[in-house]
């Protein structure tokens, strides 16, 4: 029997793909129904391994209602996105299950060990130190601590801090210095100085204190002597040599201003530009020659009134101690020899009521180039001899302690001997400005050696009794590189001032820092500014000595240290 092959029919499509018209026998045939779970699969898979993920391996083409037909496909919904949760407990190890309760246990030990320090520095607080401490937890509780924490980084608000002098409105702001511009300025084309004379005398240092330890310390003595401040046009010797320069101020008042950009506080020089000449001088009844502490620390001294660690009292007692350790560790005495300069001291006439400091001054010309001369008053405070034999010339300075722990630094009696260099970095720190002031002084005077005392209060509570607990010794020049003091800025900064008090029509300026702001402002005051009908009078009788040549000094500008 013969088979017979009927081939199918075959419907072309030119336009697409897929048949044309729908076969007989699928003609009037009901659809089959579907769920709206079922997955939608494609339209053509001949292979069956188009998905690899085996989420859609399982299932893909099953349907609810008959598995296998051609119409198994079921539409996707995001039910993939769901998983299962385990809400069943974990079991954790025995050695796990009572580390909770212990970190409790050692979290409320230390929150009462902190307690327990605070109870006992609260009973060994004074008074006031207590009220404090009271407002502060109180403003802490109103405001928060992120504003009022207890945290020494996190510093309160900052009060205005008062200016040297108060500005008046008649007076008008001629130039206006910003630090970052000052701090970019440099003058490198300086000549080396001129002596043009010398006055005064010093005496030897004492080496024995080198050997003074926190073990071996020694009494801070009160001296008796009398310094003298006195300001620029005041100086007879300055007087004299007015026809030899244009530019004269003394070795204070310049340094104030070359390390100007380091300066905190406010402080103000007065300028005089008369006859084409500029004196830079000092107000008398400034606080122009008061030492500042912690001037410039991340918190400076903050107490008010008559504490005795307010900043103005803190400034009193720096100064006290400078000026009394200055001459102690001097040979003093009668019978002790002097290194004495041809001319004497300038303001000895003063003193008639009491002895002179040991102090040497050397009047010394700058030329600054563009016809600019600068004649300066420099200061040494003793002399030493070298370790060849020669003889050196010394400036002495001090740098006191008052409460380690109100300053946040360390205890000197525990690591000044050990760590000298940290306490000095800390210093340095918390007073850089009057630490580039005293080593500039020492640069424009020509020190072969510059001297640091470390002295402290006998207790922290009481500022009139100290202790030396120990020296230390640099060059000037190498101590100003230890401490990133630039003199090329330093005399960039001063040429700028000068160059803008000689473009100013002649009259009388003030030079002041701003309290609050890294700004320096010249103003234009009356020339009547600052003086009394006292220092008129002081001034004819000045003129009248100038006049019959007896350069005579004034009557004011020192200061006797008891």
């Amino acid at each position: 029997m013969e088979g017979h092959f009927i081939p199918p029919t075959i419907q072309d499509n030119p336009n697409g793909w897929g048949p044309r018209e729908i076969p007989g026998q699928f003609k009037d045939m009901p659809y089959q129904p579907f769920s709206k779970g079922d997955r939608l699969g494609k339209v053509s898979d001949w292979t069956g391994a188009t998905y690899q993920d085996k989420r859609y391996l399982i299932g893909k083409y099953s349907s609810q209602f008959g598995s296998g037909t051609q119409y198994a496909y079921y539409h996707e919904e995001d039910e993939s996105s769901f998983q299962l949760v385990d809400t069943t407990k974990i079991q954790r190890p025995l050695y796990q299950r009572n580390r909770f309760r212990m970190n409790q246990r050692n979290i409320r030990r230390d929150r009462e060990r902190r307690e327990q320090r605070a109870t006992a520095s609260m009973q060994t607080l004074t008074k006031a130190q207590k009220e404090r401490q009271r407002q502060l937890k109180r403003l802490q509780k109103q405001f928060g601590r992120q504003k009022w924490g207890d945290n020494r980084s996190q510093k309160g608000p900052q009060k205005n801090r008062d200016a040297s002098v108060e500005v008046r409105h008649s007076w008008k702001v001629e130039e206006e210095m910003d630090f970052p511009r000052l701090s970019k300025l440099k003058f490198m084309d300086l000549k080396d100085p001129q002596d043009l004379t010398c006055a005064g005398a010093m005496e030897y240092y004492d080496k024995n204190y080198d050997r003074v330890t926190t073990k071996l310390d020694k009494r801070l003595k009160r001296v008796n002597r009398i310094f003298h401040k006195v300001t620029t046009t005041d100086d007879p010797i300055i007087r004299k040599l007015a026809s030899k320069g244009n530019v004269f101020a003394t070795d204070i008042i310049l340094a104030t201003l070359m390390c100007c950009t380091r300066s905190v506080y406010s402080w103000d020089v007065v300028v005089q530009h008369v006859g084409g000449k500029l004196f830079f001088d000092k107000r008398d009844d400034s606080e122009f020659d008061l030492l500042t502490v912690n001037e410039t620390a991340t918190e400076p001294p903050q107490d008010e009134g008559n504490h005795i660690n307010a900043p103005r009292n803190l400034a009193l007692e720096a100064t006290f101690v400078n000026h009394n350790f200055s001459q102690q560790c001097l040979k003093m005495g009668p019978g002790n020899e002097k290194y004495r300069y041809g001319t004497p001291n300038p303001f000895s006439q003063d003193a008639d009521d009491g002895e002179i400091a040991s102090v040497g001054y050397r009047y010394r010309k700058w030329d600054l180039g563009d016809e600019i001369e600068l004649i300066v008053r420099c200061e040494h405070d003793g002399v030493m001899i070298g370790s060849n034999g020669e003889t050196q010339f010394v400036n002495i300075k001090t740098l006191n302690e008052w409460d380690s722990k109100a300053s946040s630094a360390v205890d000197w009696r525990q690591k000044l001997d050990l760590q000298r260099g940290a306490i000095l970095a800390t210093e340095l720190k918390n007073n850089s400005f009057k630490l580039a002031k005293w080593t500039t002084c020492a640069l424009l005077a020509g020190s072969d050696q510059i001297k640091f005392g470390y002295v402290s209060r006998v207790n922290p509570k009481d500022s009139s009794k100290h202790v030396i607990l120990g020296t230390q010794q640099f060059k000037p020049s190498e101590f100003a590189s230890q401490i990133n003091l630039n003199m090329d800025n330093a005399w960039g900064v001063l040429r700028c001032i000068i160059d803008i008090c000689r473009k100013l029509p002649e009259g009388k300026f003030l030079i002041m820092k701003d309290p609050n702001k890294p700004v320096v402002r010249v103003y234009d005051i009356p020339d009547s500014t600052f003086e009394t009908d006292e220092e008129d009078e002081d001034d004819d009788d000045d003129d009248e000595d100038d006049n019959d040549d007896n350069g005579k000094a004034p009557r004011h500008g020192y200061t006797k240290m008891t």
